[in-house]
């Protein structure tokens, strides 16, 4: 089947739509009750199981007096719980907003307060970090506190009590297909995280334009993605993309290092796995990386978060045996919108807009750019947020018409694939030539000392800008004089004269969103 006769610009039904019944109780329906919807460390949930315990959620929401639009924040590992609980307050018509489960207390506070949530869902391993934050909030407001994996208490609800005294079945709420479902909060690269409001028919959108269209994914599929649920990209290739299909979906608690991800791809064989640049890298270092990462039946690997360097895909190709299909998507676009495609992966790019989806380039006046010139790309597609919760002049200049500013800069080659440069605020000039960080990384990443690398623009003593590389070196390799230079060389070598980095500072790691962005603007500040 062609990705052309695959994707299908879905269109929500007429009359009232609410996403829960079409992620969850459509499989039932149509005869997947007893197939395995997720796995996690613990248990197998089948779709009619995971439709029971939605149910339940969907009717002990109201009893606690949580009603239609109101929010409920869950700060939750990746276990069935999530899906269940997700996609029971979305039956209810509940607005569920999963969080970084690796935030600091204070983060998960500015959150819990700007989305004015009736109550937290967290889970058991999670709660002693919370509870100074909800005590001091419950004694200011109402919040109901929920837990997951653990019994409740005087003042915190056991999720599996709840439920247990709850029915098995339940009446959707008539929500509709442009209602306000669920709400993610953006990675913070930039500074504080917004709350960005997603819609009913969002996220079978982008399961009908990327997972069907490009994947080609189907019920016989088990997807294992070790980006999490709590993100845009983790929540489509781990709940949404394979509901829509009725695949299986593998879910892991942990932080996915090397060896839990490869422990759980020996485990469950999944056809698709979804990482992120950083991981990808880490496991092929890893001594025991081979064909299939793990998984015997491995014919997919993807790629968001970051930008994947060509180097780095070809070695993951050639070692694992898998291509990787690299795209960019965004917390404000729910998903991938520019991607490479099975079959014509072109590393070191985006690939192009995936069908459902408009992109462009423009200048900074808002005029299209020449192709091979440098813009800000700009797309529209039907999984567009609603906007920013509490951030007008943001909405406005991000969500414009028809249109989502991105922040990402872009060049499109002879071969119309689409090039990523960085981020708008990343970008600069040295002699007047604009300089992508992304370029200078690549190029050190490629060579044979090199793990990870970082570059910003410096100041130097005549307060001209220039690159400053920070790199992570492999195990055993010695930071010297001598080592700066080659690098210096490499980077000449590989990606323009002018590009090479001025200053080179050595660490152990690098900060990074959840979602494994570089946060550039953290190493900018030192």
């Amino acid at each position: 089947m062609t990705e052309a006769s695959r994707a299908t610009r879905w269109t929500p039904p007429p009359g009232p739509y609410n996403a829960a019944v079409d992620m969850v109780d459509r499989n039932v329906v149509e005869g997947r009750g007893d197939k395995v919807a997720f796995i996690d460390p613990s248990i197998r949930l089948t779709y009619a199981e995971l439709a029971e315990r939605c149910n339940r959620v969907a009717n002990a929401l109201p009893r606690l007096g949580i009603a239609r639009e109101h929010r409920v924040v869950l700060i939750m590992l990746d276990t069935i719980d999530l899906p269940v609980v997700f996609w029971g307050a979305i039956k209810a018509g509940v607005v569920p907003i999963p969080l970084n489960t690796m935030l600091t207390p204070e983060q998960w506070r500015f959150m819990i307060e700007d989305s004015r949530a009736d109550a937290v869902v967290v889970s058991a391993e999670l709660l002693d970090l919370v509870a100074p934050v909800l005590d001091e909030i419950g004694q200011r407001r109402h919040l109901h506190v929920i837990v997951s994996g653990r019994e409740g208490g005087s003042k915190i609800i056991g999720l599996g009590a709840l439920m247990s005294t709850s029915p098995t079945t339940a009446e959707a709420v008539e929500t509709h297909a442009d209602e306000v479902a669920f709400w993610l909060y953006s990675s913070g690269s930039t500074g504080m995280p917004k709350g960005t409001r997603h819609l009913h028919a969002s996220p079978m959108h982008t399961a009908k334009l990327f997972a069907q269209g490009v994947l080609g994914m189907g019920p016989d599929d088990v997807v294992f993605s070790a980006a999490k649920l709590f993100f845009a990209y983790g929540l489509g290739n781990g709940m949404s993309f394979p509901m829509s299909v009725g695949a299986t979906a593998v879910l892991m608690p942990g932080r996915p290092t090397p060896d839990s991800v490869m422990a759980t791809m020996r485990a469950h064989n999944p056809t698709i796995f979804c990482g992120v640049p950083t991981l990808l890298s880490a496991m092929l270092a890893h001594a025991e990386i081979g064909k299939g990462a793990g998984s015997s039946r491995l014919r997919l690997s993807t790629s968001a978060g970051e930008a994947l360097p060509e180097d780095l895909g070809n070695r993951w190709q050639q070692k694992v045996g898998s291509e990787v299909i690299d795209g960019i998507g965004s917390t404000e676009m729910l998903h991938i919108f520019v991607s490479n495609r099975p079959g014509k992966v072109r590393y070191g790019s985006s690939g192009t807009p995936v069908p459902g989806y408009d992109a462009k380039l423009l200048d900074d006046d808002g005029a299209p750019v020449p192709q091979g010139e440098i813009g800000e790309l700009v797309v529209r597609g039907p999984s567009a947020a609603e906007g920013y919760w509490l951030q007008r002049e943001k909405s406005r200049r991000t969500f414009r018409g028809e249109w989502t500013h991105t922040g990402d800069k872009y060049r499109i080659g002879k071969d119309g694939y689409y090039y990523y440069c960085g981020r708008t605020d990343d970008m600069f000039k040295v002699s007047g030539i604009w300089v992508s960080p992304f370029d200078v990384e690549s190029a050190l990443i490629t060579h044979k000392a090199v793990l990870e690398a970082a570059v910003v623009g410096k100041e130097d003593a005549d307060g001209l800008i220039k690159p400053k590389a920070f790199v992570v070196l492999k195990p055993g390799v010695t930071a010297d004089d001598a080592l700066f230079e080659d690098l210096r060389a490499h980077v000449k070598a590989q990606a323009g004269a002018w590009k090479y980095p001025r200053w080179i500072d050595v660490r152990t790691d690098l900060p990074k969103t959840a979602t494994g962005k570089i946060q550039r603007f953290k190493l900018r500040e030192e």
